[in-house]
């Protein structure tokens, strides 16, 4: 018997209430609708199934509000949240996609896939959204004009990792952000971090606080926004967190920011700051979190604080802040992270600081401490700590390291400690890196306890006063990647295949101690060294050289003042990364094979006798010092292929003929090309170190005086071609107005057979001293 079907249509609703049956579910909460939606989504979009943990588990047999990622409401089985987060989603999302008919979604979470695509339209049709969280999804392009219309909205996350500079995922042009958040009046949440937004101050700033009154958190990192800061932000007293880092702001930080009652976090970052800090946004009550960092034209000082403030995070390294840290930073009882590095703090480190209970990362380093280091023993969660580069004196006591079980990083270089190293420190089972160099630390090195399961892979105790011989313990660390324990009084034997046993070891440095290391020159023993980057033996005694042949990685050998005699082997040039070679003070005579090191960028070989003609190294070189040999031949033409030459020592040599005068034209490194930046001369083993570089001394000679720059500037510039038997004019390039040679900042001429007086008075411009034949002859000097 058929039944009408308007009747039953008037039954659904009793049959709902009275026995609890939904016609529209497919079992439990499900509604079929809702079911079929999904399911199109799954099959339309493009993920890898081995790494989602959500949309591979979703199948038409159970219960569309169990799958993962997906809540429904209770009452009518309508799916109102989907989390399809980390799903590794590369693509299938468009405009005529399922997603966007599930129009009873409030929170739509797409955070961290790959979809490289345009943001879809489609997104306009959630209506009943109220949280929308597309961070870090992959999406480009402009946000579209229609996500204005969402104007249920509480949180909006469109951010996406940046950095400054780099280019930006996401833009607001049309419509810019005025027009994107002028109904969005709900909101609460805005983050944009990486959002290409560049708009100035004003604009910004009123846009903010004239339609978004109910505003707790403002995070809009790296959006190309200027400054400054405008006052018509004062009005969103609902602020708990602002996050503004990697803008250019350029201005001042105003003070109504510390009238803000609920700011937990103040994160300003990289910003191009200037002006004074407020001291009194130090003192809101219910600030946690405080990020000035790299704002190097800010500047401030600290208050005293009080019990009752919040800070848990402080950060103000790279910037300009000075004078002492007073003791009541002992009163901050919630304070985990300090970080004041590279600052002009002065006076000592309070002592208070020991009742930090909850400090778990602090760096000073790069101010100007004085004193002694407090104990940190009572912060038993300590990670991190870093005083290096201050001006801290003092022994260390060993009850400073007890107890703290989970330090993985100690920083003390640079300073002046003195006394024996605690053996306390090296005690401790998770510690990875001790960073200890140029101190005054005296005494023998410690023997390591637990050698079996030490984590250490950093020990740095080059540059102190450590004698004795190195302790059998160190070659039991098997994770160990730099060892440094160069200029020291060690003293004893070494047999280089020892470090055999440390198979991670990339960095190796014994250089001046009273140690005598032992390397065979056949491949028996070295061959199962572990693959050296840096290897430093300067004055080691080692009599002969180190077959090095299968240091495929070495980009940074030292084997200075050694009495090596012989010549220097072939394979040198297999040494294809090779950016450092120092050989000198040594004895050789001869070079087997040529220099061809492509990477080559300072070379040393002064004070050995080598002969004959001399070594063209390759075209990048930067430094190059052929000084006190026994070179005898004319200066080949290609030694004028040199563009980034800045140093060059033929000095005491037996060089004959016409000093090269395309040399001083062609010499790119010498000339006066732009303004050169004040940094210091420096290869950088970028590709090659994850991230580190060296910055190594080299000898320069003026008027015959040896001097050792320890970090030299990249503008410095030195030709030093005395005691040679060069002959006829002095070259053209040296004193023209125009001159490639202008710049240099000393050259040497002295003792060499020049047969024309200088008299010249337009030579680089007051900028360079020439050394002839013994006096130094100043510039506007002359007849």
């Amino acid at each position: 018997m058929k039944i009408p079907l308007f009747p039953w249509l008037f039954l659904i609703p009793f049959l709902t209430i009275f026995f609890g049956v939904n016609v529209f579910l497919v079992s439990g909460q499900c509604r079929k609708d809702q079911q079929s939606l999904l399911l199109q989504l799954k099959n339309t979009l493009v993920f890898n199934q081995s790494l989602s943990a959500k949309l591979v588990k979703w199948n038409s047999t159970s219960d569309c509000c169990e799958w993962p990622g997906i809540t429904c409401d209770e009452g009518s089985g309508r799916v109102i949240s989907l989390d399809l987060s980390f799903e590794s989603i590369t693509g299938g999302l468009d405009d005529s996609s399922g997603l966007f008919r599930l129009q009873f979604l409030q929170s739509l979470n797409l955070s961290f896939n790959i979809f490289s695509t345009a943001l879809p339209v489609g997104f306009a049709n959630l209506t009943d959204l109220i949280s929308l969280n597309l961070s870090s999804a992959g999406f480009t392009g402009q946000i579209p004009n229609d996500f204005s219309k969402l104007t249920k909205l509480v949180s909006l996350d469109l951010s996406a990792l940046s950095f400054p500079g780099g280019p930006a995922v996401l833009k607001l042009e049309k419509p810019n952000f005025a027009t994107l958040v002028q109904n969005l009046t709900h909101l609460t949440e805005l983050l944009l971090d990486g959002v290409n937004i560049s708009a100035h101050g004003n604009d910004w700033c009123k846009a903010l606080s004239s339609s978004l009154p109910n505003l707790k958190v403002l995070s809009m990192s790296n959006c190309y926004l200027s400054g400054p800061l405008d006052a018509s932000l004062a009005k969103l007293q609902s602020l708990s967190m602002i996050r503004l880092s990697g803008n250019n702001l350029s201005a001042p930080v105003p003070e109504f920011l510390a009238n803000y009652s609920k700011l937990t976090a103040l994160q300003l970052s990289s910003c191009q700051l200037n002006g004074i800090f407020p001291q009194a946004i130090f003192q809101v009550p219910t600030l946690e979190i405080l990020d000035l960092q790299y704002n190097k034209f800010l500047q401030g000082s600290f208050p005293e604080f009080h019990q009752n403030l919040s800070l848990r995070t402080l950060l103000l390294s790279n910037s300009i802040f000075s004078g002492t840290v007073p003791q009541s930073i002992g009163e901050l009882q919630k304070l985990s992270i300090i970080e004041l590095a590279g600052n002009n703090f002065t006076g000592p480190i309070p002592y208070s600081m020991a009742n930090l209970t909850k400090l778990f990362y602090l760096d000073l380093s790069s101010n100007m401490f004085t004193g002694t280091l407090p104990s940190f023993s009572k912060s038993k969660n300590l990670t991190y700590v870093d005083v290096s580069r201050n001006q801290l004196t003092g022994e260390i006591p060993s009850s400073h390291w007890e107890g703290l079980r989970s330090l993985t990083y100690v920083d003390l270089g640079y300073n002046a400690f003195n006394g024996i190293i605690p053996s306390s420190l090296f005690a401790i089972p998770p510690l990875q890196k001790i960073q200890l160099s140029n101190n005054r630390f005296g005494g023998q090195i410690p023997e390591f306890p637990n050698v079996s399961s030490s984590l250490l892979d950093t020990l740095d105790l080059s540059s102190n006063k450590l004698e004795g011989s190195i302790p059998s313990s160190v070659f039991g660390l098997a994770k160990l990647n730099v060892l440094e324990l160069s200029s020291n009084k060690l003293n004893g034997t070494l047999q280089l295949h020892r470090i055999q046993k440390l198979p991670n070891l990339t960095t190796l440095g014994l250089s001046y101690n009273n140690l005598t290391v032992y390397a065979s020159g056949g491949n028996s023993n070295m061959s199962s060294l572990p693959q050296i980057k840096k290897l430093r033996l300067a004055s080691c005694d080692l009599g002969m050289f180190p077959y090095l042949r299968n240091q495929s990685k070495l980009f940074h050998l030292d084997l200075s003042d050694n009495q090596i005699t012989g010549p220097v082997p072939g394979w040198i040039s297999e040494l294809i990364v090779l950016q450092y070679l120092n050989l000198s003070r040594n004895l050789l005579v001869d070079l087997e094979g040529p220099l061809s090191l492509p990477g080559l960028s300072i070379l040393d070989l002064h004070h050995n006798q080598l002969r004959g003609s001399i070594p063209v190294p390759p075209s990048f070189i930067t430094y190059v010092d052929y000084s006190s040999n026994n070179f005898s031949s004319f200066i080949p033409p290609n030694i004028g292929t040199w563009p980034r030459l800045q140093i060059v020592d033929l000095a005491f040599n037996h060089f004959r003929g016409n000093l090269p005068n395309i040399c001083l034209k062609t010499w790119e490194g010498m000339m006066e090309v732009g303004n050169r930046s004040l940094e210091h001369i420096r290869y950088d083993p970028l590709k090659l170190t994850n991230g580190l570089y060296y910055e190594d001394s080299i000898t320069v000679t003026l008027k015959g005086l040896e001097l050792e720059l320890v970090k030299i500037l990249t503008v410095f510039t030195s030709a030093d071609f005395s005691s040679n038997n060069f002959e006829g004019p002095i070259p053209d390039a040296i004193g023209q107005k125009h001159a490639s040679v202008k710049l240099i900042d000393a050259i040497s001429l002295y003792g060499v057979k020049l047969i024309e007086e200088f008299y010249r008075t337009d030579i680089i411009n007051n900028k360079m001293a020439i050394f002839l034949r013994g006096a130094i002859v100043l510039p506007q000097i002359g007849k």
